[in-house]
């Protein structure tokens, strides 16, 4: 019978079934590097993972916001300064890296890794005005 609770439990969630990764797992895999991610075929956004789970974020325009992830319920959960909303997302590897699904709408976005470095998001300064 317990056999059959864990089949149930793993074919009612698609991404534990697909090895979705824990929080410790995914800090490993990103902290101390930026990941451009594309989805579509088309280029989408880059994040910087820093340390104590502190992230920077820019949709290539340059323009970063700040924020942090957490986990919750399994999933990684974003905030940024500017979009205190969380924003849920379940990680998991893939053959060419990581693949990132949004939970919030799980139809909506789907992420891949593109690209993987240890340099710095670059971002541009504040608006100056007089």
């Amino acid at each position: 019978m317990r056999t059959l609770i864990v089949i149930l439990t793993l074919l009612a969630s698609p991404a534990l079934a697909q090895g979705m990764m824990t929080a410790d797992e995914f800090e490993a895999y990103t902290e101390g590097k930026t990941f451009t991610y594309g989805s579509l075929g088309a280029p989408y956004g880059t994040e910087q993972y820093l340390a104590n789970r502190r992230v920077r974020w820019s949709f290539l325009d340059r323009r970063c916001q700040e924020g942090e992830w957490y986990e919750d319920n399994g999933l990684i959960c974003f905030v940024y300064d500017t979009e205190p909303d969380p924003q849920c997302w379940s990680f998991r590897r893939g053959a060419g890296g990581l693949i990132a699904q949004f939970e919030n709408d799980p139809g909506l976005t789907e992420l891949y890794e593109v690209e993987r470095s240890e340099e710095p998001l670059m971002c541009i300064g504040p608006d100056i005005g007089v």
